[in-house]
């Protein structure tokens, strides 16, 4: 049988603050049990979805993530979206767009965890592409 992903847990320093800007990012509501400065905090997903959990950690990151999320907007484009996530908190890593609309940028949540931004699907749908 299968086992599908439930939960995806980051280890960070403050897990409020970084659940707070994910909240944001996915349009999902923090659990109303999580409290600043707690040792953890959550966001349950909608349905289909797995939640997001933060744990305190006393070690910062060192090196770039093994893994990571590739976001596709929904109802706002690539760059749009990248705008919107660098005005929550985000910060600019790296640019892969080519001249033809196609590729991504890399940026990164407040504890610098890596994350990136793929056209979303009415882009992919109206250039014929599948993924980019």
């Amino acid at each position: 049988m299968p086992s599908p992903i439930r939960t995806i847990t980051i280890d960070c320093a403050d897990p409020y603050a970084l659940a707070e800007f994910w909240s944001e990012v996915i349009d999902a509501p923090i659990d109303s049990e999580s409290r600043p400065g707690a040792d953890e905090a959550y966001i349950p997903a909608p349905k289909g979805q797995p939640g997001m959990l933060f744990l305190r950690v006393p070690e910062s990151k060192t090196v770039k993530n093994r893994v990571h999320f590739d976001l596709g907007p929904n109802g706002a484009g690539r760059d749009e979206e990248m705008d919107r996530l660098l005005g929550i908190g985000a910060t600019f890593l790296a640019d892969f767009r080519t001249p033809d609309g196609r590729g991504f940028v890399v940026l990164a949540d407040p504890e610098g965890n890596e994350f990136c931004i793929e056209r979303g699907d009415e882009e992919l749908a109206a250039a014929g592409d599948v993924r980019d």
